[in-house]
């Protein structure tokens, strides 16, 4: 299964519709050509009250592929950023939202690489060092009319360093700290679905971080 996010809004290709079928989807589709994928895609997009919409095919890579295919890709990779200690990991405010760093990869560049280099350009972090390969995450958004896909490689990293903190601001980064898994579920309405997915693969994480609607807004 792939959870493909459009704002905080999601679907879900699926070759097990049995089994990934929930009950809250509010709409379905068995993928049959481009052209009525396309048309899916964009009525999902138009309609806000479709909050979950599953697309089922006898093979998830290829319908990923097919779902890629309606629109620009780009790469990127971000991190997952812990303390020495491992007591608090990295967090900042970007348009509202909590997020962590993540950026395109560049030219020649691995998925490693650019997750190194995208912490240390947003967050002014240096002695990096990566600890292991988290999920990959999915999202489509617009850049002007242009439609964009992109796939983010996550990675979970360890500051070896005592340096401080410095945001990007060309990036529109507000703010940026350390937080506890525990204080995180104070800010869980206050960030994107995809960053949950991060969060809850790690398993440093994964028994502390709640369901977005189980916190109550501060």
């Amino acid at each position: 299964m792939y959870k493909v996010f459009f704002k905080d809004r999601v679907v879900v290709l699926t070759s097990r519709i049995e089994k990934d079928l929930t009950p809250d989807f509010n709409a379905i589709l068995k993928y049959s050509n481009q052209g009525e994928l396309k048309k899916f895609i964009q009525n999902f997009e138009k309609n806000d009250n479709i909050k979950t919409a599953i697309i089922y095919w006898h093979n998830e890579r290829e319908l990923l592929q097919f779902y890629r295919d309606c629109y620009k890709n780009i790469l990127a990779a971000g991190g997952l950023v812990w303390n020495q200690k491992a007591e608090k990991f990295l967090v900042f405010k970007r348009l509202g939202f909590v997020d962590l760093p993540k950026g395109k990869t560049e030219k020649d560049e691995t998925f490693e690489q650019a997750a190194l280099r995208e912490v240390t350009e947003e967050c002014g972090l240096n002695e990096l060092e990566i600890l292991n390969p988290l999920v990959t995450t999915y999202h489509t958004y617009y850049i002007g009319n242009q439609p964009i896909f992109k796939e983010t490689k996550w990675f979970e990293m360890r500051h070896n360093g005592n340096g401080s903190l410095t945001a990007q601001t060309e990036e529109y980064i507000e703010s940026i700290w350390w937080v506890t898994p525990e204080e995180f579920n104070q800010l869980i309405n206050f960030t994107y679905p995809s960053v949950l997915q991060v969060l809850s693969s790690s398993e440093r994480l994964h028994p502390y971080i709640k369901k977005a609607g189980d916190v109550p807004r501060l």
